[in-house]
């Protein structure tokens, strides 16, 4: 009884940690496709970003460009540019307004990469500790297999008894014969030491 309940038990956890060890390869295969999936939406990110901020400077540098030269025309001396001086100086506070909304926006684009890629790092990094303790459960849950005390069967101890019975018995006819032959020949070389010894 006590050994039936041990039993039951042992089958209990086995069947217990087959469960976790299915549950953490259904997990691992989760967190695979889930890397793969973010490793794709960063990859997209980047290149959005490459592209914009590549943009992005590409604007600045020309409306930086288109300053200089309005500033030189409206410097230089001439009656032609003085009448639309007024003008002017909106045309140039209005590009100063534009190249501040560049700046800010290609901070903001660099600043919302920088934080996307350090988001990705940390939980590339959370996933791969994910797995290594996932790997982790899996082998301890092999070794609680392989290691955990197991009760002997009654059949299986039945077994055993019988094949021990059997090499016994077996060994006993073995022992028995040669036994038989040990003294058929004690036997013949007696009554050869007995016939030897009445001729002398």
């Amino acid at each position: 009884d006590k050994l039936n309940a041990q039993i039951d038990q042992m089958s209990a956890r086995s069947t217990q940690l087959k469960e976790e060890v299915a549950a953490l390869q259904q997990g691992l295969a989760k967190l695979a496709a889930s890397q793969a999936e973010m490793d794709k939406i960063r990859s997209e990110e980047k290149q959005v970003f490459a592209k914009n901020s590549a943009d992005m400077k590409q604007g600045i540098e020309g409306v930086k460009l288109a300053l200089k030269v309005l500033g030189e025309y409206y410097a230089s001396a001439g009656k032609a540019h003085d009448e639309a001086e007024g003008a002017g100086t909106g045309i140039i506070s209005l590009l100063e307004v534009v190249e501040s909304d560049f700046t800010k926006g290609l901070s903001q684009m660099t600043a919302d990469e920088e934080s996307s890629q350090a988001a990705y790092e940390t939980q590339t990094k959370e996933n791969e500790i994910e797995k290594e303790l996932a790997a982790a459960r899996e082998y301890l849950g092999k070794l609680h297999g392989q290691c955990d005390e197991k009760a002997e069967t009654f059949e299986d101890r039945k077994a055993r008894y019988e094949a021990e019975i059997a090499g016994l018995k077996e060994a006993l006819q073995v022992l028995e014969s040669e036994t038989a032959l040990v003294q058929r020949g004690s036997r013949t070389h007696l009554r050869g030491i007995a016939r030897h010894a009445a001729a002398v």
